[in-house]
């Protein structure tokens, strides 16, 4: 109960701190819909000229394109915008003002997780939700139960592994404070736009095994639109569950490398 309220205050003080800004709204707006605009661009193109790729039609496509624009609205609503202010340019570990939270009394993987809400995120989520629907209704036929339970537990365990993965890039900041590891995740991340069996086969066994983020969009895409195996949701279950508990080790032992701004 104490974590909710906190998480509460957390999004009501940075929502009062957004709305202080309103032509941010516009801003995000543009770069929002430019987003959705330019993926939904190259898969007309690419679809215009062949009916699949590797098994995957337009609809399935648009399912996983709908899944990242959701997977990154959650993203950039809350543990993006909070570990960039720890370990992104001008952050909290390169100035020196890691102290601070580091003296206060809650956990320090929370605080910086879950510090920092960015409001205007809700409007990727809600075009995510709308690409979503959108592909269910090009599929022609209507999605079983059991796809869309199916579908939900892999996009938990897809935002749990997105998170695992963020996590990790910004413990490396610890160790190699020069280096914005959190905009280099951002670009890696960009791969996930597209199924992971597209790419090359070296590529495939990065994002699937080293870097997993092409199994983020496309277990929950494959869940609604094919079916997913059970071993395969449990396996990706499991992924998640074990790359959260190594990334919070891997935290903490970054935290103690941390030398004091004060020291």
């Amino acid at each position: 109960m104490h974590s909710l309220k906190l998480l509460q205050t957390f999004a009501r003080a940075s929502f009062q701190q957004e709305l202080a800004y309103r032509s941010n709204f516009f801003i995000s707006l543009f770069h929002s819909l430019l987003n959705l605009g330019t993926g939904l661009l190259a898969l007309l193109v690419l679809f215009g000229q062949v009916q699949s790729i590797r098994g995957w039609d337009f609809p399935a496509t648009l399912a996983l394109l709908g899944v990242y624009l959701i997977v990154s609205a959650l993203r950039g609503l809350v543990f993006g915008p909070s570990l960039e202010s720890m370990a992104g340019m001008d952050g909290e570990v390169l100035t020196g003002r890691l102290d601070y939270t580091l003296l206060r009394p809650v956990n320090t993987q929370f605080l910086a997780s879950f510090r920092v809400w960015n409001l205007y995120a809700f409007i990727d989520l809600a075009l995510g939700v709308a690409v979503l629907i959108l592909a269910v209704v090009k599929i022609g036929q209507a999605v079983p139960v059991g796809h869309w339970l199916s579908f939900l537990a892999a996009l938990v365990s897809a935002v749990a592994t997105l998170y695992a993965l963020m996590l990790v890039f910004a413990a490396l900041v610890f160790w190699f404070p020069g280096v914005l590891f959190t905009w280099i995740f951002n670009s890696i991340f960009q791969m996930a736009r597209y199924p992971v069996g597209l790419y090359p086969s070296w590529l495939r066994v990065v994002l699937t095994w080293i870097i997993p983020v092409g199994i983020i969009t496309t277990l929950p895409a494959q869940a609604l639109t094919l079916g997913l195996p059970l071993p395969l949701q449990l396996g990706g279950l499991a992924l998640s569950v074990a790359l959260v508990t190594g990334a919070s080790l891997l935290f903490r032992v970054a935290l103690s490398r941390y030398a004091s701004a004060s020291s």
